[in-house]
């Protein structure tokens, strides 16, 4: 997995984990939402696809 891919697939997870704990309004939750949407742009930019940020799941493809 590209560098650029796994930063941004670890800043969202970060981020939803912030806003499960804390909520939108909390800082931390708007740093991080900040900083996943910011490295989903430098994955975009770099070429990568959205595909390759968020992978369909075998299961649900046939839906």
């Amino acid at each position: 997995m590209p560098p650029l891919i796994r930063a941004a697939r670890t800043a969202q997870y970060l981020a939803v984990r912030a806003l499960t704990l804390h909520g939108l309004a909390h800082p931390i939750t708007r740093l991080l939402l900040a900083a996943a949407a910011t490295a989903a742009a430098q994955a975009w930019d770099a070429g990568h696809r959205v595909q390759a940020l968020h992978p369909t799941h075998r299961r649900c493809a046939g839906r």
